[in-house]
């Protein structure tokens, strides 16, 4: 009796492997840091801790929120170590909430939560192809660094912020070079310009020594 009712328990591990691996999979299309291996084991961990929380201390009368207490908390610190700044932005956030929700689905397998567990890994996958979406609504709006000499000190830096739509310089040097004064200054704008159309700017607008356009800020 004893051994049928492990192998019953390992049924609930083996839910939480097929979950887990229907996560990491639709992240692995996606060319993400986690992928197939680390939501399996993670899914599979978080029910197999369920499962000995439930079944290895008392049986029916052993408190398994604690251990569940404390899954939470030791995914929230492998969650931690995948969020880096790089750059003035913030990668792998959507990772470690991912890996996060793919622990919670874990437990809910191990405590033979099978419908919960299921339902939740449809909800996960489907929100993540949802807003994968090409629409404007869900896009995360992208910026572009934009490096530009000009000369001038009248209106020439009000020219510049109007052609990059932009209300201010991140940052701004100005030096006197041969009797007149040149700027160098660095902007964030969200719209993409091509080397055409910068090659247009500076045609158009004399005072404008140099364009040099850095996609990643």
């Amino acid at each position: 009796m004893e051994l049928l009712e492990e192998l019953k328990q390992l049924v609930h591990i083996l839910v939480a492997v097929v979950l887990g691996f229907a996560i990491g999979y639709e992240r692995k299309l996606r060319f993400k840091e986690a992928g197939i291996r680390t939501h399996t084991i993670v899914c599979a961990g978080a029910a197999l801790m369920m499962v000995v929380s439930k079944h290895g201390f008392g049986g029916e009368e052993a408190d398994a929120s604690r251990v569940a207490a404390q899954i939470v908390a030791g995914i929230g610190f492998l969650g931690a170590g995948m969020i880096v700044y790089r750059k003035h932005e913030v990668h792998g956030l959507t990772t470690a909430a991912g890996v996060w929700a793919t622990a919670g689905i874990g437990m809910a397998a191990g405590a033979g939560l099978y419908i919960i567990a299921a339902g939740a890994t449809a909800i996960i996958i489907g929100v993540q192809c949802l807003f994968h979406l090409p629409c404007k609504v869900f896009r995360t709006r992208k910026y572009f660094q934009i490096k530009i000499c000009f000369t001038g000190s009248g209106t020439e830096g009000d020219k510049v912020k109007e052609l990059f739509c932009t209300d201010r310089f991140n940052r701004l040097v100005i030096e006197r070079k041969g009797g007149e004064t040149v700027c160098h200054a660095t902007l964030n704008t969200d719209s993409e310009y091509s080397s055409a159309r910068l090659r247009e700017i500076i045609a158009e607008n004399p005072f404008i020594r140099s364009i040099e356009r850095c996609d990643e800020t």
